[in-house]
């Protein structure tokens, strides 16, 4: 635990560091690294038996339940991002 709070808080330095200079390339490899991250998942997910055996007993009820609330975060963090990013760009000295 005290890696990944080490690790997120120098990120959290660089970024203020190098906060003067434009880097869009950062946009583009943080979206593919969480892509990485949940095929990685999701194959971690399929290679555990219990839990490809237990999803017959999940039920229909249980999937809709996840797949709505996976959607609605989707959703709701889409338009949390265009109504952060449609004020006026703030200029930094």
């Amino acid at each position: 635990m005290f890696t990944i709070i080490l690790i997120m808080a120098t990120g959290i330095g660089l970024g203020w560091l190098l906060r003067g200079r434009k880097m869009p390339f950062l946009g583009r490899i943080t979206n593919a690294l969480i892509w990485v991250l949940l095929f990685l998942l999701g194959v971690e997910v399929g290679g555990d038996e219990r839990i490809v055996n237990g999803i017959a007993s999940l039920g229909l009820e249980a999937i809709l339940i996840s797949v709505a609330g996976v959607a609605g975060s989707c959703l709701l963090a889409c338009g949390l991002w265009r109504w952060a990013r449609s004020g006026k760009e703030v200029k930094r000295k």
